[in-house]
């Protein structure tokens, strides 16, 4: 991919998967969680198996795919998994939302020792700029209530940061040789089987065909799960992991941004702060990585 392709595929990134929520809020009245993400798994897998035979996918050798799998319950299953499960046990999303944004801080930490990733002085200074401008922007949207949160809804939550950060790293340093359409289909057969054990053992699997169900799981399977995750896979591959994390930090703002566009959200002053910090931050972030 050309150098002129490879600046805009991280802001298209940003774009998509900054609309995940969309899908999520017109869905999950109509349908339970784990069985939400169950079926999408099913549809993404009928997709890519399609995409694979038009464009003569090459499936991978055992070695190679047993790291998209593992990629794909760390990526998928755990974040995913972990995200909706808090939410489901009454987490706001926007608490939800600032516990899995450290997950670029937590990502540059761990590729540190992991894989002997370093970024300088002023590249930490924007990661913490772009976790500052985060808070700010979710912060300005919480209100004054007081918030009891449950320990599962608190675990699951940090169960969700871990995963993606774990699932970034693990797949920066096997899963790079993999063809993107086959191993992000093998990822999403992790995450099929997961979801599957997880929906049949804790829910009752009852779904109202909404068509706000179908549209928002229209969204994720053809925007998220196929678009955005591909343009991931890129990103991961193309970059070092401490800046492709560093993206993350965008997408709180991006969703703040079309929550106030397509449902008449309100966006503060503070909210526009932030959202300006936040950019400052991730293009600190991004001047400053270099190759350890």
């Amino acid at each position: 991919m050309t150098k002129s392709w490879m600046s805009v595929v991280p802001f298209a990134f940003v774009l998509l998967w900054s609309t995940g929520f969309i899908g999520a809020r017109y869905g999950l009245p109509y349908i339970e969680p784990f069985n939400y993400l169950f079926i999408r798994m099913l549809f993404t897998l009928a997709v890519f198996f399609i995409l694979i035979q038009i464009f003569r996918g090459r499936w991978p050798s055992w070695q190679v795919a047993k790291h998209q799998l593992v990629t794909g319950s760390l990526i998928h299953a755990g974040y995913l998994g972990g995200v909706f499960a808090a939410i489901k046990l009454d987490m706001p999303a926007g608490v939800t939302a600032i516990i899995v944004g450290l997950q670029p801080l937590l990502t540059a930490f761990i590729s540190q020792v992991w894989l002997g990733a370093r970024l300088n002085r002023l590249g930490w200074l924007g990661l913490w700029m772009g976790l500052l401008g985060v808070v700010v922007v979710l912060g300005s949207g919480l209100g004054d209530g007081a918030i009891e949160l449950h320990w599962g809804a608190i675990g699951s939550a940090i169960l969700a940061l871990f995963s993606i950060s774990l699932g970034t790293l693990y797949q920066k340093r096997h899963g790079t040789g993999a063809d993107l359409l086959t191993g992000s289909f093998l990822q999403y057969v992790a995450t099929a089987v997961i979801m599957a054990v997880l929906t049949f053992s804790f829910e009752t699997r009852e779904v109202v065909w909404h068509p706000e169900l179908i549209g928002g799981l229209t969204w994720l399977v053809l925007g998220l799960s196929l678009s955005a995750i591909l343009l991931l896979m890129i990103m991961i591959r193309e970059g070092e992991s401490a800046k492709v994390a560093s993206y993350f930090y965008l997408v709180p703002p991006a969703t703040a941004l079309e929550a106030w566009w397509l449902f008449d959200e309100t966006l503060s002053s503070l909210t526009l702060i932030g959202v300006a910090i936040t950019v400052c931050g991730v293009y600190m972030t991004q001047r400053a990585a270099k190759p350890a």
